[in-house]
């Protein structure tokens, strides 16, 4: 797909404007707990308790990031009782997990190796 040339619809009026949605968009997937879930949802339906059995984080921790996800778009939640149960609401975030994971995987050296993305030690 090298040279391809790519086009998307615009998202709001001005440039500027559509970097920082698309910005928010991908920040909102740059967390890697968020990621850990969003791929655990992949799969199916799971409730809270599930979702923390997964990740291994404390409840509170993992409901934030469920509600980061939902308020975001990326997740849909559904109440039964004292129970939420979160799946991933659009099929295109699967797509986009699947794209990710691919190009994640072909640029794996050099995305370790980069000094200007999460520098933290």
């Amino acid at each position: 797909m090298a040279g391809a040339e790519v086009s998307a619809p615009p998202l709001l009026g001005q440039a500027g404007e559509q970097a920082g949605v698309v910005a928010k968009f991908f920040r909102a997937l740059g967390d890697p707990t968020r990621l850990r879930l969003l791929e655990f949802l992949l799969a199916g339906e799971h409730t809270v308790s599930e979702c923390v059995a997964h990740v291994g984080l404390a409840q509170g921790r993992v409901s934030t990031h469920l509600a980061c996800l939902a308020d975001c778009g990326y997740v849909a939640v559904r109440r039964e009782g004292r129970f939420s149960h979160y799946r991933v609401a659009d099929p295109r975030v699967a797509d986009l997990v699947v794209l990710a994971r691919s190009l994640a995987a072909d640029n794996c050296s050099a995305l370790s190796a980069c000094a200007r993305i999460d520098p933290r030690p």
